[in-house]
């Protein structure tokens, strides 16, 4: 059976020792894991214009994790000191992106910086810091309730669930239309949806591909994100 090609964007990275130079990145573990649901997973170069044209060549999009949005993309002038990694044109590229996934209804799995991009890219924003060591998300595994019923509820099979976490920054107001779907006990946002989608979307705080090889429930985001793509 053939399989269904999964657009994954490129991260921009300084230095790679493998390759001696910069290069565009994603995780071993994410690829992993859209591979094992039975996707191609095909990463893609961060590059301006023509969005529309080159996802349609896709059966479905991952928009992964990575480095801090411009504080500039949701309005704040000011940028806190813990800002990291920002890249404008990794940024504009990110942006379009979702805007494009979700109105064509291509199926969208989007992941950590790839929920605050989808909600950026809907009018919301972000806090840009959660308070500094021991107050962030860097290097947690938390449980996380999922709204009964939603789409990551539904993947997951499960209301609760452990999710691996590597962020400092949140939701701060909601995008237009977006639902919470999932939150930690100190009130993060850990998912949103948008139930007026035009197809198969969820977003993600955490990181399912960090536990997906030895916890069903993460790697059934993966799994439902593929069967989505076949349909």
């Amino acid at each position: 059976m053939t399989r269904p090609l999964i657009a994954i964007p490129a991260r921009f990275s300084a230095t790679t020792s493998a390759l001696r130079y910069a290069a565009e990145v994603n995780a071993r573990a994410l690829i992993e894991a859209v591979w094992r649901a039975g996707g191609e997973p095909a990463s893609i170069h961060p590059a301006p214009g023509g969005v529309a044209e080159r996802l349609a060549r896709f059966d479905g999009v991952l928009l992964p994790g990575g480095g801090d949005l411009a504080p500039h993309r949701y309005s704040v002038d000011d940028t806190h000191d813990s800002v990291y990694d920002v890249d404008e044109v990794q940024d504009a590229f990110d942006l379009e992106v979702a805007r494009q996934a979700l109105e064509s209804g291509i199926p969208l799995l989007a992941i950590c910086r790839g929920l605050q991009v989808v909600n950026v890219a809907l009018g919301g924003t972000l806090d840009q810091d959660m308070g500094g060591p021991g107050r962030d998300h860097r290097h947690v595994v938390h449980p996380v309730t999922l709204e009964p019923g939603s789409t990551v509820a539904l993947a997951a099979g499960a209301e609760k669930t452990d999710a691996s976490c590597y962020h400092h920054q949140r939701v701060g107001r909601r995008g237009e239309g977006l639902a919470v779907t999932a939150g930690a006990a100190d009130g993060t946002v850990e998912g949103l949806e948008l139930p007026t989608a035009r197809g198969w979307f969820t977003a993600v705080q955490w990181h399912p591909e960090d536990t997906a090889h030895e916890d069903p429930a993460q790697q059934g985001l993966f799994d439902a994100l593929v069967r989505a793509a076949r349909g």
